[in-house]
This record gives C-alpha cells, structure tokens and sequence, in this order.
C-alpha cells in the first residue's frame, strides 16, 4: 500500500458520490422516467415491466460495483429506488393519459436530458479521477523528498 492510499482525497466537485443521495440520483430518476415510457410504449405488460424494471436498476448498481464504481451500500440502494421512484407513476399514472406522439417525444426529451446529465456527470468524475492521482503523485513525491531530508539530517547528526 502506497502512501497515497492511506491519504485521503475527497472529492468537492458536484458530481462526487453522496453517502445517500447525490446529483446522479437525478440521472437514476429520469433513467426510471425512461424505462417506464419506454415499457409502456413497448405494451410489456404490468409484472413484466415492473421486474425488468426492478431487475434492470439493480443490475446497473451490480455492474457498478464489479467495474469499482466507489459507493456507499445506502446509495446504491437509493439509486434503484430513485429509478423505480421514476418508473412507478410514470408507467402506471402519467404514461397512459398521454397519446401516443406526446408519449414518444417525451421519451425522447427525458433520454436525451438523462444522456447528457450522464456525460457531463462521467467527463466530472474522470478529471476529478485524473486530480486525484496526480494529488496522490504529488503527495508521494513530496513525502519522498521530506524523508530523505530527515534521513540526511539524521546521519549529520550522528557524525557529530
């Protein structure tokens, strides 16, 4: 274990991981928003919507953890219930009161907002990845030099 691991870098940009919820809860909300149009559009049915939705949010949180996407359990846990909080009303309450050319730009409207929260969300987090390497680097350098000295000065010391 390097230094660098023992020093702690916390993120302050807006797009860092909340121990409940964040701003990617939005992007978890609109993404169930998507999945409920996109359900309802698709005619799927009601148990089959609701367990590929279910089974979709959990998986995304299943695949963010093996690809080490750093989370707390509570918002992993927040973000498949910010995804069903957005399928839910949309599938069963909003989605059939609309026609279907309204149903569709909606879904197009809500995907495209959510892709491109996601990207400047991503683009964030990968310079927020980069600074912190290169913090911890420098952190390592630093520290290098700074024992180095005390080593020289030690053995100054113990000549005399």
């Amino acid at each position: 274990m390097s230094v660098a691991d023992e020093f702690i870098f916390e993120r302050t940009d807006i797009w860092h991981e909340g121990k409940w919820i964040d701003l990617w809860s939005v992007v978890h909300l609109l993404s169930g928003t998507s999945v409920g149009l996109g359900f309802y559009f698709f005619h799927l049915g009601i148990p089959a919507s609701v367990l590929l939705a279910l089974l979709s949010f959990v998986a995304y949180e299943m695949w963010e953890a093996l690809v080490k996407i750093e989370e707390t359990p509570t918002n992993r846990f927040m973000d498949v219930i910010l995804g069903m909080t957005g399928f839910l009303p949309i599938f069963f309450i909003f989605a059939p009161t609309l026609q279907i050319t309204s149903l569709v730009f909606l879904f197009g409207f809500v995907f495209t907002v959510n892709v491109v929260m996601s990207i400047f969300g991503w683009q964030a987090s990968q310079k927020a990845a980069i600074l912190q390497k290169r913090v911890h680097k420098q952190y390592d350098i630093r520290r290098a030099k700074l024992l180095e000295r005390g080593a020289r000065l030690r053995r100054r010391l113990h000549r005399k």
